[in-house]
């Protein structure tokens, strides 16, 4: 039984201490970022969506450019809705 000390282990061998906390910092980073990403996805999602939606029932119907508003503020009130839900979800 040989016992060998850090000084003793090639540099490779060596247990890297700091990496756990630079791994740790870059996960919550990659985390964060996910969060927000997530965010504005949902809501340009939620806002294009109501767009798209209003904008073919206008020329379903003929009614431009009413449903055309109405669904781009039903795409607004989806957006602030799972807004909110995302944020208490991380809470």
């Amino acid at each position: 039984m040989s016992d060998k000390t850090d000084s003793d282990r090639p540099e490779s061998a060596k247990p890297e201490k700091d990496d756990k906390k630079t791994e740790t910092k870059s996960n919550g980073a990659l985390r964060t970022f996910a969060a927000f990403s997530q965010i504005g996805f949902t809501m340009a999602a939620s806002v294009l969506i109501g767009v798209l939606v209003g904008k073919y029932l206008d020329e379903l119907f003929g009614s431009s450019p009413w449903l055309l508003i109405i669904g781009s503020l039903l795409g607004v009130i989806a957006a602030l809705k799972s807004l909110f839900a995302i944020s208490n979800d991380k809470q």
